[in-house]
């Protein structure tokens, strides 16, 4: 793959399409401080969009409503293509919204202090809990339990059902704020949590929440965590340059991946967890083969590129975050300069781009037909994702990167264009 082109004129590249937004309501308090919508997100199979709304205020609202009160309906398909819709919650009597007949219900959540991070969780009766010892639980979580995790300012993480909103738990152990929450995709409600007291924390929530390890290795903040698809690798970034690898299973560090030259804020594994994509404050996303430790793209917000000494140094363009689309193909990112990019790995410059003030995180629809951005007046923008068919050769190896590693995908007897294509080095 190609690093930095050597330009890029923005105004040459084509507009994402915006199809609406979620606003919040005007709060009786302070509005200058506190209302950053700090995260959001999707749940798995597609039924909520979660946000955080600022002022200790998490919304909950049924994916489908949302989606039949803009311009988009199912499955992405455009209804009405002329005019973007402006979804406020201050047309709801106390924030609440009266379900449709046979919806699922919407919330509004207090979470008790302002909201970092934010994740879905859904389980699997299969997957056991790693306390083996223990013979009975307080929680029995079904096949069809949805859970939020909420991680707050003052250090705790909170677990509500989403059908009910009811409070089910109330983990306690950091120091300071939680910065982000993941949950493993393996239905096994282990949960890791990320904060600037400088470590991770794994939680055991079929264990009650109990905490099964503190992962040390972090110099300095830790900003943000991903697990890869199949919940065997865990990513985690932070201040001081750090991209680090833990293998889940045993809990250790894998690796350290070195290349950006500032604080790494987000990070994201494809869908296949062949790549990796992490977003730092030095203007750039850095795309991984994490297996191997190497870069493969650098995706630049800033042309020409600022020299190491000086990317750490104040400017417009320091990205806030970064998400994989679900086809393995795109990629997005939100950034200082007031831009929502449209990354394709076929591509070195943007496909589209959407204006986007004081943007803080970004998060693909779980179909990865909308992407969805959080701002620091709490509102929420969405645009469609740029559309395109996947070649049958980029299907066929997402496919086999699901099951095979870079090492044993380099141990096959293919030739090497062959091979050079399912490893990413040449998409």
């Amino acid at each position: 793959m190609a690093s930095f082109p050597e330009s890029v004129n923005e105004n040459d590249i084509d507009k994402a399409k915006f199809i609406g937004e979620l606003l919040v309501p005007t709060a009786p308090f302070d509005q200058k401080a506190g209302r950053e919508a700090w995260t959001v997100a999707f749940a798995p199979d597609g039924s909520y969009f979660a946000w955080s709304q600022g002022h200790r205020i998490v919304s909950l609202i049924p994916w489908a409503k949302c989606l039949s009160s803009f311009s988009v309906g199912h499955g992405g398909e455009v209804t009405n293509p002329t005019s973007p819709r402006h979804f406020s919650r201050q047309s709801c009597k106390g924030g609440s919204v009266i379900p449709m007949a046979g919806a699922p219900p919407e919330h509004t959540i207090d979470c008790g202090d302002i909201v970092w991070g934010m994740a879905f969780g859904s389980s699997v009766p299969e997957k056991q809990s790693r306390c083996i010892n223990i013979e009975w639980h307080h929680f029995q979580f079904g096949r069809d339990q949805l859970l939020l995790a909420t991680g707050l300012n003052n250090g705790r993480i909170k677990i509500w059902d989403v059908y009910t909103g009811t409070l089910l738990l109330n983990l306690m152990d950091h120091t300071d704020i939680v910065r982000d929450l993941t949950f493993a995709p393996d239905g096994s409600l282990m949960l890791v949590s990320a904060s600037t007291d400088k470590t991770l924390r794994v939680w055991d929530l079929k264990d009650d929440g109990n905490m099964v390890k503190v992962l040390w290795g972090h110099p300095n903040r830790v900003y943000s965590s991903a697990f890869s698809p199949d919940s065997s690798v865990l990513c985690s970034v932070g201040a001081s340059k750090a991209v680090l690898l833990w293998n889940m299973d045993k809990y250790t560090l894998i690796r350290k991946l070195e290349g950006h030259h500032n604080d790494v804020v987000s990070c994201e594994f494809s869908p296949d967890g062949a790549l990796l994509a992490t977003a730092s404050y030095d203007t750039r996303v850095i795309v991984w083969d994490h297996q191997r430790g190497s870069i493969l793209l650098e995706l630049g917000h800033l042309f020409p590129p600022p020299s190491p000494i000086f990317a750490g140094g104040a400017n417009d363009r320091w990205v806030r975050s970064v998400s994989f689309c679900a086809d393995g193909r795109h990629i997005a990112s939100v950034s200082d300069d007031r831009l929502v990019r449209f990354w394709s790995i076929e591509e070195r410059a943007p496909q589209a781009v959407a204006y986007l003030p004081n943007g803080l995180c970004c998060a693909f629809s779980t179909t990865g037909s909308v992407l969805a951005a959080g701002t620091c007046d709490g509102s929420v923008h969405f645009w469609e994702c740029p559309r395109s068919i996947a070649s049958l050769q980029h299907l066929c190896r997402m496919a086999l990167r699901r099951v095979k590693t870079t090492q044993q995908v380099e141990a096959l007897p293919v030739p090497m264009p062959l091979r050079d294509f399912l490893t990413y080095r040449v998409v």
